[in-house]
């Protein structure tokens, strides 16, 4: 491999995912001579997007593998619904406006798309599928950049970020062992957010975070959020905010990925340790409402809660990858996963008799509620009564923080006097500046093709 510390590089790219590689390309189609630094092993590449399965898409028409269409502000609308207007506007239409283009950019560039699958959100229209997932595209996007001569160094960690007067200067990272100082034109961050640091979530949520699962990279630990927010960059979003989902209890700590999480939810009721139901689980379709649920766990006794469904709902969603707790009565499956058999059975008893009459419709709101019952269930609410019984005990799973740079609309880092000369962020890192709260199915993957584009493009032409 080239000799990292030999010349300066044109542009120096911090991370492996979805958002670095994007950038490299640009950059490397624009002439720059590129450098991925990638601090997880070659086999663990591409952070958090190796997990991801889709990219939410406008589009005035069909286009690929999506139907009908889905335009700039249906898209924005579901964007305020789920964030509750923190956002930041310009930032965000421009994201979606631009992700119309992005689409045959990224089949142009090897990845490749199908149509959704049964039980996946039902996001046909608004979502597109990567063919073999997200490692799939990591994979693809490496190819590609390398046959456009960006070089990348793996288990190359950077502790140190120099900047000289708002410049970038040059990096260390630690690379087998010895730390190399590497130098560039310009600098862009690619490195997600700080969720794999528990000790920095535990000085933001408090020692329940030691409970969180961290279903995404465990090589996102924040340092160079850290080093530019010592160095005075400015800081977008809330230490406490991110994309948090309900994963199986049983799910390892780290790494998990998308196949740990659990899509019953709407099809159920949540119960804490206690056998209390403490939210709306038919509040409204999943797309929109499963990346809260992460928070609402979060905020329960041991963060730990209970999916129940009986044998009618079973197929509804997408298999689990761990097998539910099963029992031919509730009170057997409250034995099983540790609940109190009396409370289970009493709070399943005044869901059942809270139901009432309607049509179901699994893939749609259905408006089937129930009636004097605080929660409320605000659709696909049938009394759970049809044995066997079910049981998903459920953790929150974080996969990144909403904490990061402040970035403009060309992906230049903000800081204390205006911006960074040449330092440009992209992906989680800064995502926060358009995410303030909650999360919309796809639109990670986004943000990361968006301004990893924009970055890539604006740091060449810098050089």
């Amino acid at each position: 491999m080239t000799k990292l510390d030999q010349t300066p590089w044109d542009i120096v790219i911090v991370g492996g995912g979805n958002a670095a590689l994007c950038a490299a390309i640009e950059a490397a189609e624009a002439g720059a001579r590129a450098l991925i630094l990638e601090a997880a092993p070659k086999p663990y590449r591409g952070g958090n997007s190796r997990h991801t399965r889709n990219f939410r898409c406008m589009h005035a028409g069909p286009l690929s593998v999506l139907t009908d269409s889905y335009g700039e502000d249906e898209y924005f609308d579901d964007l305020i619904r789920v964030t509750k207007g923190q956002t930041d506007e310009a930032l965000a239409r421009m994201t979606i406006r631009a992700s119309e283009a992005c689409l045959p950019w990224m089949e142009a560039h090897g990845v490749a798309f199908q149509p959704s699958l049964s039980g996946t959100l039902s996001l046909s229209r608004t979502n597109a599928f990567f063919l073999g997932g997200g490692k799939a595209l990591v994979n693809a996007y490496y190819n590609t950049a390398e046959d456009l001569g960006v070089t990348v160094a793996y288990e190359a960690e950077v502790v140190q970020i120099h900047v000289e007067e708002g410049r970038f200067e040059g990096v260390t990272a630690k690379i087998a062992g010895a730390e190399t100082r590497i130098e560039g034109g310009a600098l862009i961050l690619a490195s997600g957010g700080f969720q794999a640091d528990l000790d920095w979530l535990a000085r933001a949520w408090g020692p329940s975070a030691k409970n969180f699962l961290i279903r995404g990279t465990p090589y996102n630990r924040g340092v160079p959020l850290k080093q530019m927010l010592d160095k005075g960059a400015d800081s977008v979003g809330d230490p406490t905010q991110c994309h948090a989902v309900a994963i199986d209890g049983r799910a390892a700590k780290f790494d998990g990925g998308i196949v740990t999480r659990l899509d019953c939810v709407p099809f159920s009721i949540v119960v804490n340790r206690d056998g209390d139901r403490f939210y709306d689980e038919g509040e409204d379709v999943w797309p929109k409402r499963y990346a809260i649920w992460g928070r609402l766990v979060a905020a329960q006794p041991d963060q730990v809660a209970y999916s129940i469904i009986d044998n009618k709902s079973r197929d509804l969603f997408m298999p689990s990858v761990y097998p539910p707790i099963k029992a031919d009565t509730l009170e057997g499956l409250a034995q099983q996963l540790g609940l109190p058999g009396n409370k289970l059975r009493e709070t399943v008893d005044a869901f059942n008799a809270a139901c009432r009459e309607g049509d179901f419709h699994p893939t749609e709101l259905d408006g089937l509620s129930t009636e004097g019952l605080t929660p409320a269930k605000t659709n696909w609410a049938r009394p759970i009564i049809e044995p066997p019984f079910f049981g998903y005990s459920l953790r929150p799973g974080v996969t990144f923080t909403y904490l990061g740079l402040k970035v403009d609309e060309t992906a230049r880092v903000s800081g204390p006097h205006g911006r960074f000369d040449n330092i440009w962020a992209a992906g989680e890192i800064m995502a926060g500046s358009i995410l303030g709260q909650g999360y919309l199915a796809g639109f990670g993957m986004t943000i990361g093709t968006v301004f990893g584009r924009i970055a890539g493009q604006e740091a060449a032409a810098h050089v």
